[in-house]
């Protein structure tokens, strides 16, 4: 993608927010939603496998990719509300199975806790498990003091130099591929600008926020009768962190009630180690009508 050249997909005003959404394909619909810091483009691998089948969904959350930057800090309810809001504005109100990777598995399920008549199927992509998800001190404080460092790293143009570098070493740790096959320009076009990298930092600083807010969602409101897949990335080292990690992702499938599945070999950035799982695991959700 040259500097020039628009990204492919559509402005669409959510929350009152320019978001960068994507729609592909045809059928049923899926929503993907990456991670913390990432983007639209994290799903291309995934997409081909889904598209033939499925009416494919992705966004750019506040300040990442191509969207315009929040109007507040992120919460669970209102990552929810977002995805709804995508929906409406695409103007597919029927149900979705959401697919959310890591910090977005915490929005993904609060959707479904939320708006349940609207949840087709949960798929959760090695996503973010909180063991002891409390409210941390001082929120406003740290909400505020993200918000100055963002300010001062783009001011010192540090975005620029640093962030696609940044990007790329992110990228290559937690894929068993070791590499990023997002193309340099993209990359160099979103985590080179200060607005990417202060909604990084702001995620980044709201996330036991947003674990603890899920907490109470699910002492709230239950899940609807829907499938949900819990998809956990084992590297297939057998070492004592990913031994730990993968009971922590089963915990989390049985609270659920859900079909847990370790995918092998396969790092964090499961939809680029194995996108075939990924989408298995879409396809296999029963399609259900609103």
């Amino acid at each position: 993608m040259s500097g020039t050249e628009r990204p492919p997909g559509r402005m669409l005003r959510v929350g009152g927010v320019p978001l960068h959404v994507v729609r592909e394909g045809t059928g049923p619909v899926c929503v993907l939603s990456a991670g913390l810091g990432m983007g639209w483009f994290d799903w291309e691998q995934v997409v081909p496998l889904l598209a033939p089948y499925r009416t494919v969904v992705r966004f750019d959350r506040p300040g990442l990719g191509f969207s315009a930057p929040a109007l507040e800090p992120p919460t669970a309810a209102a990552e929810a509300a977002r995805i709804a809001g995508v929906l409406d504005a695409l103007d597919l109100p029927g149900p979705a199975t959401v697919v959310g990777h890591s910090l977005a598995g915490f929005h993904a399920e609060a959707f479904a806790r939320l708006y349940p008549e609207r949840t087709a199927g949960l798929v959760l992509v090695d996503g973010s498990v909180e063991e002891d998800a409390r409210p941390v001190p001082g929120r406003e404080l740290r909400t505020a003091a993200a918000h100055v460092r963002g300010l001062a790293f783009a001011t010192a143009g540090l975005p620029r130099a640093l962030g696609p570098a940044l990007r790329r070493f992110s990228v290559r740790s937690a894929s068993v591929k070791r590499q990023d096959p997002a193309p340099a320009e993209l990359v160099r076009r979103t985590y080179g600008t200060g607005r990417v990298m202060r909604a990084i930092l702001m995620e980044n600083t709201r996330y036991r926020d947003v674990a603890a807010e899920l907490e109470e969602l699910r002492a709230q409101h239950g899940l609807p009768p829907a499938p949900v897949t819990v998809l956990a990335a084992s590297p297939g080292t057998g070492s004592c962190p990913e031994r730990r990690w993968l009971l922590r992702q089963r915990a989390l499938a049985d609270r659920l009630d859900a079909r847990f599945e370790a995918v092998a070999p396969a790092g964090h950035l499961l939809m680029y180690d194995r996108p075939q799982a990924v989408a298995a695991a879409v396809l296999a959700t029963p399609f259900l009508r609103g």
